[in-house]
């Protein structure tokens, strides 16, 4: 069975300014869990600050997928090195993005790079981090019958329940840790003699 690791990400941000020769340069990190929410996080930033000439950014994901963009700088200078910064920390599933006011004066290519990554460094450095652990989200669908071995293995296998049905049927939603999941499904299959309906989404999700 293939482990599933838990990852370190952002759970609060702190802005973080730096100038350098006149030109300013403002941080800020967001927890994202997928490519999608990206492009919504720098609408609002660029809408933050309108007036800006870069919003350079980066971002890593549970799944190691990572992107980043100069936004028009040096190649090179700036979305590389806000990667960088987050895989100092070894951070997933965290968005970091670097908002430059031009002040008039070049700075050159190297001490360009320096700033981005000092601005996303410090950034993270003052966010506070969280881990998140895998999970599944489990269904089951049974008879009355098994009401009491579900709570049991529910229990044994501390899963967090979403939400619990008693229809015709018992059906429970529940996370279960990722790596708990194959041993959880043989075990009550085994104890219930196949008669458990039991189904996993195929995505893992980070709690």
């Amino acid at each position: 069975m293939q482990v599933v690791k838990e990852i370190k990400t952002i759970k609060k941000s702190t802005e973080v300014k730096l100038k350098e020769k006149n030109s300013v340069f403002i941080g800020n990190a967001y927890f994202i869990s997928s490519d999608n929410e990206v492009q919504s996080i720098l609408g609002m930033v660029k809408k933050k600050f309108f007036d800006a000439n870069h919003h350079c950014y980066a971002y890593k994901l549970s799944n190691d997928n990572f992107k980043f963009s100069d936004d028009g700088e040096p190649n090179g200078t700036a979305g590389k090195r806000i990667l960088n910064a987050i895989e100092h920390f070894n951070l997933r599933n965290c968005l970091v993005v670097v908002t430059r006011y031009f002040g008039g004066t070049k700075l050159g290519v190297g001490p360009l790079g320096k700033t981005y990554y000092s601005t996303a460094l410090q950034t993270l450095n003052s966010s506070e981090l969280i881990i998140h652990k895998p999970y599944y989200i489990v269904k089951i669908n049974c008879d009355f019958v098994f009401l009491n071995l579900l709570h049991r293995f529910i229990a044994k296998y501390d899963c967090n329940v979403i939400e619990t049905k008693y229809e015709e049927n018992v059906k429970f939603t529940f996370y279960i840790n990722a790596n708990d999941k194959d041993l959880f499904f043989s075990e009550i299959i085994e104890a219930s003699n196949g008669k458990i309906e039991i189904s996993a989404k195929d995505d893992v999700i980070f709690l």
